[in-house]
C-alpha cells in the first residue's frame, strides 16, 4: 500500500528518497516554495531557511517551521507551504538579507534575473525595517582573471558558490572566512580569482542567485533575445551548452541543468573559450596559392579548380592518387559525405581522420576482444561503481567533466587505481598510482592479470559462460616472471598486487582510458589486455563496469562510426568484404573499390614516394599535432593538390594548395557521438560569417561539380540516409534525439542503449588474447645516444594544436608550453626552473621552458603541443601502433640541455 503525506490537508503519495521540497515540487509546482540557497545540482543545505514550511505531524497537530529542502517527507506529514507564520517568517529572513545588500537593483547586472530580487518581491518586500550593515558593502570588487569576477557586497552567504566549487567541481577553491557579521567569501588563502587555484569553471558563478561571483560575459543577465542548446566542440565528454545571443552575436554560455552529460557543469574552454567564433584571424574567403602567394578567390572559381585538378590526377594516376583526411570536430554528418565522396565519387578508400592519431588501437582492440569498438558502459554509471581504473587519462586535464566526476565518487569513498607515468591531479585521491615507465603498459597489466589468477579471483562463472581462449591465455600469464616485469615497469610488484586484488573484489569496477594507453606501438594489444582484465573479473555488461575509452576530441567516435577510416565503411562494415561492398555499391549508386586505402601515416609515406597526389584535409593540423612534422611538410610539399578546409591559417594551411573557409561548430546543424555513443544534435547559433560554408555543403557542392547528385545539406535529411546504411543508428532521427540524444544501437522503435553486452558480446563471446611486453623501436634504436623519454599531453585550457583556443582568453592563463623536469634531472644538467631547455631527438630539437616538478620520474620528461612556436613534433618520431597505425607520442628518446 502506498504511503501519502498531506500539502494543504491534500493527500499525495510519497517517493522514496523526497525531501519535503522535492515532494512539494513534485506535485505542486517548481515554484510552489521560494528558495535561496536551493540549486538543481547541489546537495540540500539549509542556510537560508526561506523554503521553510510549516509542518505537523498529526492533522489537527501542533505545526512547527522546518526547511523544506533538506527535511525528509514521511507518512502522515501534513504540510502547510504558505501559512500566515511562514509568510512572515520569508518576509522576516529576507529583510535581514537586505540590510547587508546593495539596493542598487537597477544598475546590477542580474537585475530582471536576480533571484534575490525575486523572492523579495515574492515574500512582499517593501520597505526594510532593520538598520543597515557596515561590512558588506565596502568589499572590493575582483577583476583580476580574464573571466572570472566577484563582487562580494552583493555575497547573500548561501554558500552555494561553495558547495558548486565542493560538490561539483571538487576544487575546494572557495570558503568561508569570518564569523557572525563579518562572515564572508575567500579564494583560495583569500587572495584573487587569477592568484589562486581556481580551474575556470564557472560554476560557482552559475550558481550564484545574485552577482556577488559572476563572469566577464555576464552571463546570468537579461540581455539575451535567443537561446540556442547546442554541443560543446572540445572533448569527447559531449556537454550540452546554452548559448545566448543577442543581434545574432553570441554573449555567453551556460551549462544546462537538465542535460543528462554534464548537468549543469562545464569547464572554461566549453562555458568560455568561444571567441574564436568570430575572430580577426578567421579566414573569409576561398584562396588559391599562385606564385607562392594566396590569392582571394571566389566560391565558383576554386570549387572549378579543385574539380579540374581532381578529373586530371584522378584520369592520369587512378582513384588511389587522391586521398582524403576528415575531422572529428565536425558532425557525423560531414564525416559521412566525406567518406562518401572519397568512396562512391573518386573511387578509393583513402579516407582517414584524427582517430588514427587517437583512438584507433581503441576501436581496433575492442572489435577483436568484444565485437564493437565502443564504450560498454554510460558515464552515468559511476554512480554504481565500487572501483574506479584509470590508465593513461588525465581526466581532469584531458576530460574534466567526468574527471570532476570520478573525483567526486572517489572523495565519496570509490577505490582509485591509476595506471601513468605522471603524478597526474588525481593520484592524490590514491594509494594505487603505479607509477610506470612509459611504453611499459603491456608488461604491468599483464602482472595485474597475474595476480588476479594467482589469488583466485577470477570471475569463473562468466568465463566458462561468456568467453573463450582462456585456458591458453591462462598458461601464459601464469609463465610471467614478476621480478623481471617489475624491473621493466619500474612499479612496486606489491603494489601492483594489492592493486590488483582491489579491482578483481569490487562489485563493480569501471574502467576508463586515454591517449596515454593507444600512443604506443603496442596500443592495440593494451586495449586488449584492458579487455581481459574487465573479462576475468565479469566486469561487463553490468552497470558501474565496463571498458570506457575517454575520447580526445569531441566526434573521434561519430567519426569512426560514419566510416571515416580506410578499412570500414559506414558502420564498420570491411571494405573487402564483398557482400558489404555489394550493399554499399547498391546504396550510393556507384561501384566502391574493395581493397584497403591508406592510413595517415601511409598517405604521408605515399606522397613523399610520389604516388599520392592529392590530399584534401578538412580541420586538422597535420603540421604542427602530426609526429616527425619535419617528414610531414615534405610529404605536404610533394603533393601536386593540398586542399585544407579550415577555421585559421594553421601551420598545414600555409603550405596548401587551395584553401576553403569553414564554419565553426557554432555556425551549424548536426550531430555528435560522445564518448559514450550518445548521439547529440549540434544546433547552429548563428550564421556562419561571411564567406564560410558548411564543411558538409562544401563536400556536396563538390559532389555535385563532379557529376555524383548530392541533396544540399540539412541535418534531417543527412541523418535519414545514415539510417539506413549504419545499423546502429536504425532509430535515429533528428526529431527523436531530442535536448539529450540517444546512445547507440538505436533500435527501429526509438530506444537506445545505455549497456553494450549485457547478455550476449557483439561477436558471440568475449575472446582472451595474450601478448608478451615488447620494449619500443625507439628506445631500442635511439635509447642510449638519447637516454631520456618524452611523453606527450594535453592541457586543460587549451585544446590539441590550440587554434581555437590561443584565440580565447585561455591564453592569458596558460600563455607557452613547458618541458616538465623531475629536481634530480634538473640538477644533474643544472637546469633551473624558467630556463630555455633545447630537447633533441634524432628527428630534430626543440626549445622550451623548464618547469621543475616531481610529477614526473627522473628520467622521463613531459611537454604539450598547443603552441605552434614550440612545434614539440619536430622531435617526435614515426613509430606506430603495429595494428592500428597510431603514432606513438608517448614514448620518444631525447637527450636534454640548458640553452
Amino acid at each position: 500500500m502506498s504511503k501519502v503525506a498531506y500539502i494543504d490537508n491534500n493527500p499525495f503519495e510519497i517517493q522514496e528518497g523526497e525531501t519535503i521540497l522535492s515532494f512539494i515540487r513534485r506535485n505542486s509546482g517548481k515554484d510552489a516554495v521560494p528558495t535561496l540557497c536551493d540549486a538543481p545540482n547541489l546537495d540540500p543545505f539549509g542556510s537560508c531557511r526561506v523554503c521553510s514550511v510549516d509542518l505537523a505531524l498529526a492533522k489537527e497537530g501542533k505545526t512547527k517551521a522546518v526547511a523544506s529542502c533538506h527535511t525528509p517527507i514521511s507518512e502522515g506529514h501534513y504540510i502547510f507551504p504558505n501559512s500566515t507564520s511562514v509568510q512572515k517568517l520569508r518576509k522576516n529572513i529576507i529583510e535581514l538579507v537586505l540590510t547587508d545588500h546593495p539596493l542598487d537593483c537597477l544598475t546590477c547586472e542580474v537585475n530582471g534575473n536576480c533571484e534575490l530580487q525575486d523572492v523579495a518581491a515574492r515574500v512582499g518586500i517593501r520597505e526594510v525595517r532593520y538598520p543597515k550593515g557596515e561590512n558588506h558593502l565596502d568589499r572590493k570588487k575582483d577583476h583580476s582573471h580574464p573571466y572570472m569576477t566577484s563582487d562580494l557586497s552583493k555575497c547573500i552567504n548561501c554558500y552555494r558558490c561553495v558547495r558548486a566549487c565542493d560538490e561539483v567541481q571538487g576544487q575546494f577553491v572557495l570558503s568561508m572566512a569570518g564569523r557572525g557579521f563579518d562572515n564572508h567569501i575567500i579564494k583560495s588563502s583569500d587572495t584573487s580569482f587569477m592568484e589562486s587555484d581556481c580551474v575556470s569553471c564557472g560554476a560557482c558563478s552559475q550558481a550564484c542567485p545574485t552577482s556577488a561571483i559572476s563572469d566577464v560575459f555576464q552571463s546570468k543577465a537579461v540581455r539575451a533575445d535567443k537561446k540556442t542548446r547546442t554541443v560543446c566542440t572540445y572533448c569527447g565528454v559531449g556537454c550540452n551548452l546554452d548559448v545566448a545571443t543577442k543581434n545574432g552575436e553570441i554573449i555567453s554560455i551556460q551549462s544546462p541543468y537538465d542535460a543528462e552529460v554534464n548537468g549543469g557543469h562545464t569547464c572554461l574552454k566549453g562555458r568560455y573559450a568561444f571567441k574564436f567564433y568570430n575572430h580577426p584571424d578567421r579566414l573569409r574567403s576561398p584562396m588559391i596559392k599562385r606564385n607562392g602567394e594566396f590569392e582571394k578567390v571566389s566560391w565558383d572559381e576554386a570549387y572549378n579548380f579543385i574539380v579540374d585538378k581532381f578529373n586530371k590526377i584522378k584520369s592520369e594516376n587512378g582513384p588511389d592518387a587522391i586521398a582524403g583526411i576528415s575531422s572529428a570536430r565536425t558532425p557525423n554528418e560531414e564525416n559521412y559525405l566525406m567518406q562518401k565522396f572519397m568512396r562512391a565519387v573518386v573511387g578509393t578508400n583513402n579516407i582517414d581522420c584524427c582517430a588514427r592519431v587517437c583512438h584507433s588501437p581503441t576501436a581496433m582492440g575492442m572489435q577483436r576482444t568484444f565485437g564493437t569498438g565502443a564504450a560498454t558502459n554510460s558515464i552515468a554509471d559511476l554512480e554504481f561503481t565500487d572501483c574506479i581504473f584509470l590508465v593513461g587519462a588525465n581526466a581532469t586535464d584531458a576530460h574534466p567533466v567526468t574527471g570532476a566526476k570520478i573525483r567526486q565518487k572517489v572523495m565519496k569513498g570509490a577505490t582509485l587505481i591509476i595506471v601513468d607515468p605522471r603524478k597526474i591531479e588525481l593520484a592524490k585521491y590514491t594509494r594505487f598510482h603505479l607509477q610506470l615507465r612509459p611504453g611499459t603498459n603491456v608488461a604491468l597489466l599483464n602482472m595485474m592479470l597475474y595476480y588476479i589468477i594467482s589469488e583466485g579471483l577470477e570471475d569463473k562463472k562468466f568465463i566458462e559462460g561468456r568467453c573463450e581462449g582462456y585456458a591458453e591465455f591462462k598458461e601464459n600469464i601464469l609463465k610471467l616472471n614478476m621480478d623481471e616485469l617489475e624491473k621493466i615497469t619500474g612499479v612496486d610488484k606489491n603494489l601492483v598486487r594489492e592493486a590488483s586484488i582491489a579491482y578483481a573484489k569490487a562489485n563493480a569496477a569501471m574502467e576508463f582510458h586515454g591517449l596515454g594507453v593507444t600512443e604506443h606501438t603496442q596500443g592495440t594489444f593494451t586495449v586488449m589486455q584492458i579487455a581481459d582484465l574487465a573479462m576475468i573479473t565479469g566486469n561487463i555488461g553490468k552497470p558501474g563496469a565496463g571498458v570506457n575509452p575517454l575520447r580526445g576530441q569531441n566526434n573521434v567516435q561519430g567519426a569512426a562510426d560514419m566510416g571515416a577510416q580506410p578499412h570500414q565503411g559506414a558502420g564498420y562494415a570491411d571494405v573487402t568484404d564483398s557482400e558489404s561492398n555489394q550493399r554499399y555499391n547498391a546504396f550510393y549508386g556507384a561501384i566502391l573499390p574493395l581493397h584497403i586505402g591508406l592510413k595517415i601515416p601511409e598517405m604521408f609515406d605515399a606522397a613523399i614516394e610520389g604516388k599520392l597526389k592529392a590530399l584534401w584535409i578538412i580541420g586538422e593540423d597535420v603540421v604542427q599535432t602530426d609526429p616527425n612534422t619535419h617528414k610531414v611538410m615534405k610529404a605536404l610539399a610533394n603533393l601536386n593538390l593540398l586542399i585544407v578546409q579550415e577555421l585559421f591559417m594553421t601551420e598545414t594551411a600555409k603550405m596548401a594548395t587551395v584553401i576553403l573557409p569553414a564554419a565553426s561548430f557554432l555556425e551549424k546543424d548536426g550531430t555528435f557521438t560522445n564518448g559514450e555513443r550518445r548521439i547529440q544534435r549540434v544546433n547552429k547559433v548563428v550564421e556562419p560569417i561571411e564567406e564560410t560554408k558548411s564543411d558538409g555543403q562544401i563536400i556536396i557542392d563538390i559532389m555535385n561539380r563532379m557529376g555524383y547528385k548530392q541533396a544540399d545539406f540539412t541535418p534531417e535529411g543527412m541523418l535519414e540516409e545514415i539510417s539506413e546504411i549504419v545499423p546502429f543508428f536504425k532509430g535515429v532521427t533528428w526529431e527523436n534525439l531530442g535536448t539529450n540524444g540517444k546512445q547507440w544501437p538505436v533500435l527501429p522503435d526509438g530506444r537506445d542503449t545505455k549497456i553494450l553486452h549485457k547478455k550476449n558480446f557483439k561477436r558471440g563471446k568475449g575472446k582472451f588474447f595474450y601478448f608478451d611486453f615488447k620494449e619500443s623501436n625507439e628506445i631500442q634504436k635511439n635509447g642510449k645516444k638519447y637516454p631520456y623519454i618524452i611523453t606527450t599531453n594535453r592541457e586543460l585550457e587549451h585544446y590539441n594544436c590550440g587554434a581555437m583556443t590561443r584565440r580565447t582568453g585561455n591564453v592569458e592563463i596558460l600563455s607557452e608550453d613547458v618541458l616538465l623536469i623531475n629536481p634530480a634531472d634538473a640538477k644533474k644538467k643544472s637546469i633551473i626552473d624558467g630556463d630555455l631547455v633545447c630537447v633533441e631527438s634524432p628527428r630534430g630539437m626543440a626549445e622550451i621552458k623548464a618547469k621543475i616538478t616531481d610529477e614526473v620520474k627522473s628520467g622521463i620528461l613531459s611537454s604539450t603541443f598547443h603552441f605552434p612556436e614550440i612545434m614539440l613534433n619536430n622531435i617526435t618520431s614515426d613509430e606506430h601502433d603495429s595494428e592500428a597505425y597510431c603514432p606513438e607520442y608517448k614514448v620518444v628518446s631525447v637527450d636534454i640541455r640548458k640553452k
